[in-house]
């Protein structure tokens, strides 16, 4: 597979997607404003810039069907150690607690190991979102495990299922068995194991156009078979949504199913869940260094409501600005709730 992208897909340009979501023939959905509005949240304003997500480049050893990053190894879009740079300054206030670091696959960037050190110093807490895979797809990425473990970093990696046919059919060929042995050589050097410290945390996201279940019972399935199966440890299982952006988009229109999806969204949202979306705490930062009040209104191109829209001039007012959304977000409030870590309620 190519990226959308190297395709000259339609839905590589985030102006097409939105006009997808806002313009579907046949299907007006609610606006997700008014929806805002009847729970009082709007306009919906942050609580604080606790977690400073910084998606450190589009490039990735993967091309899975539902990416809302339109990852691959096509993608050359990595960010400099230049921004990296002046994301470390704004990094050094205490108020941020979290730093998230995300792609396509981080570990890709030629600065990758070199900003975690430089995170580390600050005592921040260190997330990598790693796709398991990269573990095992070159000798130069062997040292994962090691060095995430030396520099205390949580480890939060996808695995669509506990069986190969799921995983394959989401992710490609082959990755269902290299994500088993990348999480045994994660468990080898302690992480998952009860007592250890370091954190191990999977995500499950559906194959097809449904919601995730209920994510204390489905931790508890994958914690089952794959200690049975693999004698495989896990600290939690976190669910996400699937949002109709780029990939995920595309597989909806070409499966006959957008209109039922974004039915049962609207259907389920919930104000518990609108309260607590992510953007409300985190703040988003793109490869180029412009600001996002979160990862999917980053590849939409929906930039903070601010003067301050890069990291050259971050400013603190940012804590103030009114939170950018579209439709797209019903995604976040459906159900339980979805965030970077899982159900919000």
């Amino acid at each position: 597979m190519k990226s959308l992208k190297a395709e000259s897909h339609y839905l590589s340009d985030s102006n097409s997607q939105l006009k997808v979501l806002n313009e579907a023939e046949g299907f007006k959905f609610p606006d997700f404003k008014e929806k805002l509005k009847k729970s009082g949240l709007y306009p919906l304003h942050p609580t604080g810039i606790e977690i400073f997500q910084m998606n450190i480049g589009k490039m990735c050893n993967q091309v899975c069907k539902h990416c809302h990053v339109d990852a691959g190894p096509d993608r050359k879009e990595i960010m400099t150690r230049d921004t990296m740079e002046k994301c470390l300054e704004v990094l050094h206030n205490p108020s941020i607690t979290t730093v998230d670091l995300t792609g396509g696959a981080p570990e890709m960037n030629p600065d990758f190991n070199w900003l975690v050190e430089q995170i580390n110093v600050l005592r921040k807490k260190i997330i990598v979102r790693c796709n398991l895979t990269i573990i095992v797809s070159n000798p130069k990425y062997y040292q994962l495990p090691d060095f995430y473990k030396n520099n205390n970093v949580e480890v939060i990696s996808s695995l669509p299922f506990y069986t190969s046919s799921r995983t394959d059919s989401q992710r490609g060929n082959g990755v269902f068995d290299k994500s088993i042995e990348a999480l045994k050589r994660l468990n080898a050097v302690g992480y998952g194991k009860e007592g250890s410290g370091f954190i191990l945390n999977l995500v499950y996201n559906p194959a097809g156009a449904f919601l995730p279940g209920d994510q204390v019972g489905l931790e508890r399935e994958f914690k089952k078979e794959l200690k049975g199966k693999f004698s495989i440890e896990f600290n939690n299982l976190f669910t996400i949504t699937n949002l109709p952006i780029s990939r995920y988009l595309d597989f909806l229109i070409r499966s006959g199913n957008y209109e039922n999806y974004m039915e049962k969204l609207v259907n389920s949202y919930n104000p518990s869940a609108a309260k607590n979306v992510m953007c409300r705490n985190t703040l988003s930062i793109g490869w180029d260094g412009y600001l996002y009040d979160c990862d999917f209104n980053q590849m939409l191109e929906l930039k903070v409501n601010s003067t301050h829209q890069h990291i050259d001039d971050f400013n603190w007012e940012l804590k103030e600005r009114e939170i950018v959304t579209n439709q797209h977000c019903y995604g976040c409030t459906a159900g339980a709730g979805s965030s970077c870590g899982g159900a919000t309620t």
